[in-house]
């Protein structure tokens, strides 16, 4: 069965516009979205009720944390503003999710900023769209940044143009060191890489 845009949304039965909606998300293709719309479909009512207030809750009371720009329900987030954390060390990175990863790996005690992106002029995407302005704000008291993006070729190109704006400033620069395979991501990068990596970072030059 092929469940793909090209029909309007009135001929799809229920289960094909719930496959339909499944697929849109990243990295689930239309087997997977159909293995998971059945696996709902066998539960009872109220597991499927649960699952949708979950995401209408989360959709509507979630925003972007106004210091770091994580997804928070709360502004500032709560790592931001924890006191416990080191508010002189900012760990960039690519994504929320990665955040999450770090956190989960309890590889970082200072902040982070989230940049949503990284630099592809090939897609259009340049500084303006990516949180550095906001970054350069936060800058004045810090004593380290620690640039965690992907090491793909656009985090690596990130990574560079953030260090050679941010050198001039006087804080040191240092990113993850390697043991992230390269073209990897870090939500996807297991716990014990992710420490090692935090603890062995290097200076960027």
């Amino acid at each position: 069965m092929n469940y793909s845009a090209n029909f309007p949304d009135q001929t799809r039965d229920p289960v094909s516009q719930l496959i339909f909606e499944l697929s849109k998300l990243p990295g689930i293709g239309e087997k997977t979205a159909t293995r998971l719309a059945y696996f709902i479909l066998k539960q009872d009512a109220a597991y499927a009720r649960a699952l949708a207030d979950a995401l209408v809750t989360a959709k509507e009371k979630t925003g972007l944390c106004s210091t770091c720009f994580t997804f928070s329900d709360k502004n500032p987030c709560r790592i931001c503003a924890n006191p416990q954390r080191d508010a002189t060390t900012i760990c960039i990175v690519e994504r929320p999710s990665d955040v999450f990863s770090l956190e989960a790996a309890g590889a970082h005690r200072g902040l982070y900023h989230v940049l949503h992106g990284v630099l592809s002029p090939l897609d259009g995407i340049g500084p303006e769209e990516l949180k550095i302005r906001e970054l350069l704000a936060r800058t004045p008291g810090l004593k380290e940044i620690i640039l965690a993006t992907n090491p793909s070729v656009e985090g690596e190109a990130t990574s560079l143009y953030l260090a050679r704006l941010i050198k001039p400033l006087g804080v040191r620069i240092t990113k993850l060191a390697h043991g992230i395979p390269v073209g990897g991501q870090l939500e996807y990068t297991d716990r014990q890489t992710l420490t090692k990596a935090m603890e062995n970072r290097v200076e960027m030059l």
